[in-house]
């Protein structure tokens, strides 16, 4: 594959990519040069964005996957053993939201959430980690949410979810800090998108996901290990993080209205 060689990969894996942030950056990804592997269950969306794609100066190759699957995972990693190696740059987007309030808590709905949001993450987090540290290079992004900070209304399951993956992101930066490998978590805040549409509640700084999609791209390019926005949403709710739960709680109720 072609390198362009204003940018620091040549090809990129992204997970989710079939919707929302996912296609939005894999869309991105294709118009700046890069060969982008992206993954979704759904093979039908991947057709359609590799359509949507055409004429770009990079190439879709749909590469359907349920990330739940740990064979599914296997059989991808060793395709890319056997051929051009695993993407230098590797985005874990993939996720789902199911909002409920604790009157309709759910132990079935809680363990689909954590199924994909975060053990599905790091069923594939598991054979990436392992082949960077051999190479000794390699970026690797993971998609949590600004929403992991802290309880927010109707999102027990996928908040707690996120936080468990930037707790993960935490540690395991610290651990990666002598290697080569890049890794960093993106918190967006609220972005348009099919999960997003399920929420019952006005949504604060609400953005669409090609706007993200430039703001997670400009945050890859640089060196920081959060890519968070945007930028005063995330200010304001990690000055709430630091609040006792009296005022946090009176707050989060004025700022999230239905």
């Amino acid at each position: 594959m072609s390198r362009n060689n204003t940018l620091p990969w040549a090809s990129v894996w992204v997970t989710g990519a079939g919707r929302g942030i996912g296609e939005a950056l894999a869309r991105l990804f294709v118009q700046k040069g890069l060969t982008v592997y992206a993954s979704s269950r759904a093979t039908s969306e991947l057709e359609s964005l590799q359509k949507r794609c055409q004429g770009y100066s990079g190439t879709i190759i749909p590469t359907p996957l349920d990330i739940t699957d740990l064979h599914q995972i296997e059989l991808l990693m060793q395709h890319w053993d056997k051929g051009e190696g695993l993407p230098e740059l590797v985005v874990l987007n993939a996720g789902t939201h199911d909002p409920f309030p604790a009157q309709e808590f759910s132990a079935q709905r809680c363990q689909r959430v954590f199924d994909i949001n975060l053990q599905g993450t790091i069923n594939c987090l598991d054979p990436v980690l392992k082949r960077m540290l051999k190479s000794n290079s390699g970026q690797l992004a993971i998609m949590a949410s600004v929403a992991g900070y802290r309880g927010l209304p109707t999102a027990a399951a996928y908040g707690a979810s996120k936080a468990a993956l930037i707790h993960l992101c935490e540690a395991l930066y610290l651990d990666l800090k002598d290697s080569k490998v890049v890794l960093q978590v993106i918190n967006p805040g609220f972005v348009r998108t099919p999960l997003t549409d399920k929420n019952d509640f006005k949504m604060p700084a609400l953005q669409e996901p090609e706007e993200a999609a430039e703001r997670i791209f400009k945050g890859l390019l640089g060196t920081g290990f959060e890519i968070a926005f945007p930028r005063r949403f995330v200010y304001f709710l990690k000055l709430l993080r630091i609040l006792p739960y009296r005022w946090y709680f009176a707050l989060i109720g004025k700022t999230v209205k239905t």
